[in-house]
């Protein structure tokens, strides 16, 4: 049994607002231990529960965040940026049988800690054949088409809740409570992380692989803060107006959706000038 988990940041054990998850910060080297107590604390549940692999993609900003020295020493990790799959780099393979979305968080325009999708502020709306979609829902249906379940998904509350609707199967812990964009109620990194490694070791025989979904062609629409960055994203053929501050696009898999996305948010981060005002 081959687990792949996918660690994003935002949605780690104490982790409230931005400088939290800023690269370089004091606050982001306090956090990154936390986070890496997480992440450990899956993998550990993982093996509990009678994995024989398990790979770590790092997933949050830099992807150069967790602590190698500080993570269960039965586990390996991909480290850095520029890979083909971003935050599900590997379940392309062929090998992995279930896959763990650790410190996710909810969709750019809903409620839910550090609420976003992909870009931090610009994106204010993302949505999949009309349903909004958070990087949770995206990312599950890229794996999806390699035949991974996604077994186990940690965040805030809000994000155990929007996992219901694209991994119904899948185990959930809740390491804080949305209290604002900005504020949680957390708990303690010794309580998530007994409650993490509880989680992974129920989800471990979840994971087996099965055949294929393919449901595409989908469409994908996004929303901006700005009307500006729309003609930035439509420099991406095949991306298209569909409102003042709004494009869409359809692809045929979500393994071309995803890539797309990430040509289009990365055109949009570097439309956007200083702050001001």
């Amino acid at each position: 049994m081959k687990i792949l988990i996918s660690a994003d940041m935002e949605g780690a054990t104490g982790v409230t607002w931005p400088a939290d998850v800023l690269p370089g910060t004091p606050q982001w080297e306090r956090c990154r231990r936390l986070f890496t107590s997480d992440v450990s604390a899956a993998v550990t549940g993982f093996f509990d529960g009678g994995a024989d692999e398990v790979l770590i993609n790092e997933a949050h900003w830099t992807m150069r965040n967790l602590l190698l020295e500080e993570l269960d020493e039965r586990a390996v990790m991909l480290t850095g940026k520029h890979k083909s799959l971003s935050m599900v780099e590997g379940v392309q393979h062929g090998d992995v049988d279930g896959i763990a979305f650790v410190g996710y968080h909810t969709g750019a325009g809903t409620e839910g800690v550090l609420a976003h999708t992909y870009l931090a502020n610009s994106i204010t709306g993302v949505w999949v054949d009309g349903v909004p979609a958070s990087e949770g829902r995206l990312n599950s249906l890229v794996v999806a088409e390699y035949g991974v379940p996604v077994v186990l998904v940690t965040g805030d509350d809000r994000t155990c809740e929007d996992a219901k609707g694209y991994a119904p199967g899948a185990r959930s812990v809740a390491v804080k409570d949305y209290v604002s964009r900005y504020a949680a109620v957390c708990r303690t990194p010794a309580r998530t992380a007994a409650d993490i490694r509880a989680a992974a070791r129920e989800a471990a025989p979840l994971a087996v692989r099965h055949e294929p979904v393919q449901t595409g062609p989908f469409t994908v629409e996004l929303e901006f803060d700005a009307e500006h960055l729309v003609g930035a994203a439509t420099v991406v053929p095949g991306v298209e107006r569909s409102g003042v501050r709004r494009v869409a696009y359809t692809s045929p898999t979500m393994y071309e959706g995803i890539r797309c996305f990430k040509a289009v948010t990365t055109l949009v981060s570097a439309a956007v000038e200083e702050q001001y005002g």
